[in-house]
This record gives C-alpha cells, sequence and structure tokens, in this order.
C-alpha cells in the first residue's frame, strides 16, 4: 500500500468538479424519474409529476445534507464509529417489526415512517465504510493477521445477515464486496486476505441455494425465455429497451418500455428506459459521468495525508462505484437480475439523500479540512 505524506490541514477549495458532477446527475436523475414514471404516476397515482416532486424533495434534502458535510470537519465523525454502527443494526432490525417494517414484492426492506420509508440497508452501507475506515485506522499494526481485521469481518458479517433476512442478496453483496475491498485497502497480507475471500466467494452460490427464488432468477438469467412471462419477464423487457434504443435512442420523454411492460422502470431498471430514450451513445455519457465521480473519489482519497481520510474516502467511493456497476450488469443481463437502485438516478429518496451526504464528505476530504481529534496520524501501510 502506498506511504503517507505529509499535507497541509486545510486548503483553500475542495473537489468543486465532483460537486458540479454530482449535482448534474443529480438533475439529470431527476429528470429521467419524471420521463420513466410519467405514465403510471398518472394512471396510478393521478399525477404524472407524482414520483419527481419525491425525487425533488429528495434531492432537496440530500442536497442540505450533502452542504452540511461539506464543511463539518471529516475527522469528526471519527467519533461516531460505534453510534453509526448500533444505529445502522437497530434500523435493520426494526425492519422485522410487525407494523413498523414495509413489506413490498414479498421483502420487507423498509421502515414506515408515517407517509415516508427508510431503507435501513441503504444507510447500513455507508455505517460500515465509516466503522472499517475508522477501525483499520487506529490498529492498522494488526491488519496482517486475521484476528486483527476479525471484528471488521464480524460487522460485516452481522449486517450482511440482517440484510439477507429481508431478503435482499443486491445489498448483502454490495456489503460484501465492500468489506473485501476495505479489508485489501488496510494493507492486509495475502494468506490473511485469502482466509476472507474464500469464504465470502463460497457464500454466494449458498445464498443462492438457500433460496428457490434464487435459483428461479438463475434459471431465467441463463434462459429468460423459459419463462417470458414470470421470471424472465423483467430482463427480457430491460434487453427490449436497450435494443430498442439503438446507437442514439428514441428520444427523451418517447420509450414505450415505461408503459407499464418494464417493471420498476423509475427505479431499478431506470437505465433500461435511459438505454431506449437516449441510446448506445447516452448511456456511454452517463457512464463517463460516473467514472468521472469514482475517479476523483479515488483520487481524493489516494491525496489525503491521514488513513482515516484515506479509506473513509475509499470506502465511500466503492459503495457508488459497485451500486452503478451491478446496477449495470443486472439491467444489460450480464449477471442474474436483483433489486439495486442506480445512486443519484433512481427513485428512492434514501439512496438519493445518504449517497449525496457522502459525496459531501468527500468534498470535506478533498478540502483537508481536520480538527484535532487524537486520531493517528499518517502510517505507513506497506503491503
Amino acid at each position: 500500500m502506498k506511504a503517507f505524506k505529509s499535507v497541509p490541514a486545510a486548503r483553500p477549495r475542495g473537489d468543486v468538479p465532483l460537486l458540479v458532477c454530482v449535482c448534474l446527475m443529480v438533475c439529470f436523475g431527476c429528470l429521467m424519474i419524471y420521463s420513466a414514471s410519467s405514465y403510471v404516476g398518472k394512471v396510478q397515482y393521478g399525477d404524472a409529476f407524482y414520483f419527481f416532486k419525491k425525487q425533488a424533495l429528495g434531492a432537496v434534502a440530500g442536497g442540505a445534507l450533502m452542504a452540511f458535510f461539506c464543511f463539518f470537519p471529516y475527522r469528526r465523525l471519527y467519533r461516531f464509529r460505534y453510534v453509526a454502527v448500533a444505529a445502522a443494526v437497530a434500523l435493520l432490525a426494526l425492519v422485522f417489526v410487525p407494523g413498523v417494517g414495509v413489506t413490498n414484492y414479498g421483502a420487507t426492506r423498509w421502515i414506515g415512517l408515517g407517509p415516508l420509508t427508510l431503507q435501513p440497508s441503504e444507510v447500513a452501507k455507508y455505517a460500515y465504510a465509516l466503522f472499517a475506515a475508522a477501525y483499520f485506522s487506529k490498529n492498522y499494526r494488526k491488519v496482517k493477521s486475521f484476528s486483527g481485521v476479525l471484528p471488521v469481518l464480524a460487522v460485516g458479517a452481522l449486517f450482511c445477515l440482517l440484510v439477507i433476512l429481508e431478503p435482499n442478496m443486491s445489498i448483502t453483496m454490495c456489503i460484501g464486496m465492500l468489506m473485501l475491498a476495505l479489508v485489501y485497502l488496510a494493507g492486509t497480507g495475502l494468506k490473511t486476505f485469502a482466509l476472507v475471500l474464500i469464504p465470502c466467494a463460497l457464500a454466494v452460490p449458498a445464498l443462492i441455494i438457500a433460496e428457490p427464488y434464487r435459483l428461479e432468477r438463475l434459471s431465467a438469467f441463463l434462459d429468460p425465455w423459459s419463462s417470458p412471462l414470470d421470471e424472465g419477464y423483467q430482463l427480457i423487457q430491460s434487453l427490449y429497451a436497450l435494443g430498442n434504443g439503438g446507437l442514439f435512442g428514441v428520444g427523451l420523454f418517447n420509450s414505450t418500455q415505461k408503459y407499464r411492460f418494464l417493471p420498476f422502470a423509475e427505479s431499478d431498471f431506470i437505465l433500461s428506459v435511459m438505454g431506449e430514450e437516449l441510446g448506445f451513445f447516452g448511456l456511454m455519457v452517463f457512464f463517463c459521468g460516473c467514472a468521472f465521480i469514482i475517479w476523483r473519489g479515488m483520487r481524493i482519497a489516494k491525496n489525503c495525508g491521514e488513513p482515516f481520510g484515506y479509506l473513509l474516502a475509499a470506502g465511500f467511493t466503492l459503495v457508488y462505484g459497485i451500486q452503478v456497476v451491478i446496477n449495470a450488469l443486472v439491467v444489460s443481463g450480464t449477471i442474474p437480475p436483483t433489486g439495486l437502485p442506480l445512486p443519484l438516478i433512481s427513485s428512492g429518496n434514501t439512496s438519493l439523500i445518504i449517497t449525496m451526504a457522502s459525496m459531501g464528505v468527500l468534498y470535506n476530504i478533498s478540502r483537508g479540512s481536520a480538527v484535532s481529534t487524537g486520531l493517528p496520524r499518517a502510517p505507513s501501510f506497506n503491503k
């Protein structure tokens, strides 16, 4: 791993291009949500702007939280590492409380707050990244041994267990991949990393076999036309949308798949509508924007002068990047279908608000904003 070098405690300005790109993504997401959901909103709720209004409110709340974290010294987050884990576990557990948890499409993944809902698994991903960054920055001399990384693995396993019980395979895999990435970035030895990687790799087929509906999804992924009106339906409609878009798309607001042919057109499969309306080249421009955010985030991590900021920036960036990649692979039929929002784009206020807040933290790290908290300073990690 790279050796950290000392940097000034504060910089006059941070990574403004990152914030600009994030804001453009959010605005674009609101536009695409209106396009993808206007028909369903009109038919189901009597308001073509129903989903757009919800997303706009989330964007305002997320923008306020992002602005707050842009200037909230990120080192103070270190103090909240245990609070974040406890809050995430409590929220994940509340999902299973009758009358509190909200069930949709056979999964209980939300907490009802009157007219609002909260998805705890979205909070858990970032809480875990914060905890892992704090633990490894303080215990960097222990990361070479398996016992040294065991606390991070234990918290990750607890989060994965609570999320898979909802059930939510996609977020479980996100947390698992994040755990592996952070263990590696913290500088663990090859033998220790293998001891972590092998059980995680074996757990994936075990989780698929454990639930019949996951086996059905896998079968539909291998041959969606074997069940075109059941498990294979969503993937087929997604491929229709992408194929109909061609190179240049059918034009903004002109998607046909959004007329209730494609389920979750405004959320998990909004990328399909984007492909249909904007075409291959439109999607390439969008993915360039995603790559820009990931590049800036990892650049912020690389240039950070101390381990907590380095791992926190890397962790938050990885949460965003992992979700983008998995969503794109699902929509294109590259991996079996699983429900996962496209960050900053898909309808869903919990994901939007938390992701925007994390981008504010990245900006703050890029500013080098620091306060004295007793954190360990800039050790040299060598793999």
